[in-house]
């Protein structure tokens, strides 16, 4: 009992750490931002470069790029491939981020990897949260030999600290505005910014590009001699249609394929995945219908994914997803319509560094208001956004707590009630540890 309770106290210190290196932009918002590669190429080097020793696929965009690769990780890992998969931000637990094969990374490397970083003494590189995070999810990679590592960009792309990569494929989801503040005023800018991933004769899916967004992307494309596809030119799915606790897609290439992320919103994201496994294809991977059908229907259980249009409970039905955005919330708003019930409950807490009055707008006018906020600095007050939501004519209560709000929200449910979590990551993160729902998924990953 003491040793493990050592450990715990260990761990605590190894992630009080990491969080407090420098600041955090998940926690601190623009103080947390630190552009440039200067320091990720520096920790690099101190470990060898080990971002060199397996292969890597790059993912960046708006919305998306999570389900993506979790999706693209899923179905690799049943072709038979060792995946690395390194995302942000966690939901619950630190090593969410850094996975092998679906398994989070040990508290044991964690602790080890910090310590032997500290003992280097390096106060020079002075690294962020993410920068060091970023150094140590390739140097596990490496460790563990995998195949290929699937990575994901923090924010934007061009100064990304996971940009030291060269990968054997990039992807582009989507682009629209979003941290004006770090990555430009236009879209333009911003396109230019997330296309940074783009490599010297290395092809690039696009998930989806109109106007100059597109023509900013075939630019930059043409300029690197990249090829580039666009996975809206040429569609892999045909249909979409609900099949229970599935989305059910008919596909050119791939039969009928059964997904277990049953938002609208994943039939573009399954689209550019099944676009980026027939590049893959074509680049000498083992690429096999049967194994790409279950790595679809099992995104959940083989990769440890949460929060993405996910039921929670049947009495009431309870949903929570991960719509933090205009964009995500007009799509998430779409479905809501589209299920069937007799009033709507909406657990809601926002970022404050978000556009909430745009998002505000997009609610269902006759739905109950719970609003709440995640214990994030970052998060808007609940006095803020239920003042905010006033001036649109919204009635709300507030909670100091997202399990308060959603209580109440069940107790006034009724059986034919629909109960909606949503509007941050973080309202999501403190829902999904308050029921304990990593612990079930890391048992059946397991």
């Amino acid at each position: 009992m003491a040793r493990k309770e050592e450990l715990a106290r260990i761990w605590e210190r190894t992630l009080d750490y990491l969080f407090n290196q420098r600041p955090a932009f998940e926690r601190d918002g623009a103080h947390g931002y630190k552009p440039g590669l200067d320091t990720a190429i520096a920790l690099d080097k101190l470990y060898n470069e080990p971002h060199r020793r397996f292969r890597s696929i790059h993912i960046a965009g708006t919305n998306g790029k999570g389900s993506t690769a979790h999706m693209l990780a899923s179905c690799l890992q049943q072709c038979g491939y060792r995946v690395g998969l390194f995302t942000s931000p966690h939901l619950i637990d630190f090593r969410e981020r850094i996975r092998v094969n679906g398994r989070k990374i040990s508290r044991n490397f964690v602790m080890k990897w910090v310590s032997d970083y500290q003992k280097k003494n390096i106060s020079f590189i002075q690294p962020s949260f993410f920068e060091l995070t970023s150094a140590m999810a390739f140097d596990y990679f490496a460790t563990r030999n995998v195949n290929v590592a699937i990575i994901e960009t923090g924010l934007g792309g061009r100064l990304d600290s996971t940009n030291i990569i060269t990968p054997e494929m990039s992807i582009i989801t989507n682009i629209g505005l979003e941290h004006q503040q770090f990555l430009g005023d236009t879209i333009e800018e911003i396109t230019r910014e997330k296309a940074g991933i783009i490599k010297h004769g290395q092809p690039v899916i696009i998930g989806r590009a109109d106007g100059v967004v597109r023509e900013v992307l075939e630019s930059e494309a043409k300029r690197l001699y990249s090829e580039i596809k666009f996975a809206q030119d040429v569609p892999q799915v045909l249909k979409v249609q609900h099949e229970g606790d599935m989305l059910r897609l008919t596909t050119k290439d791939f039969g009928i394929i059964d997904c277990d992320l049953t938002g609208d919103y994943q039939a573009e994201n399954v689209n550019t995945v099944l676009t980026t496994l027939k590049m893959l294809k074509r680049l000498k991977y083992r690429i096999k219908e049967k194994a790409i059908q279950d790595g679809f229907a099992h995104v959940m259980e083989y990769t440890g994914l949460m929060g993405r249009w996910m039921k929670i409970d049947d009495n009431p039905l309870t949903i929570c997803d991960s719509a933090h955005n205009p964009p995500a919330i007009e799509l998430a708003m779409r479905q809501l319509r589209r299920e069937r019930y007799d009033k709507i409950h909406m657990v809601m807490g926002f970022m404050a560094d978000k556009d909430v009055n745009a998002m505000l707008k997009m609610l269902p006018a006759n739905a109950s208001f719970y609003f709440t906020q995640a214990h994030n600095s970052r998060a808007m007050t609940v006095n803020e956004l239920q003042q905010l939501a006033a001036k649109q004519g919204i009635k709300s209560t507030t909670y100091d707590s997202v399990t308060d709000a959603l209580k109440a929200a069940r107790e006034n449910a009724g059986a034919n009630d629909l109960v909606y979590v949503g509007g941050s990551m973080y309202v999501l993160a403190e829902l999904l540890t308050a029921i304990g729902y990593d612990d079930h998924l890391e048992s059946r990953i397991d």
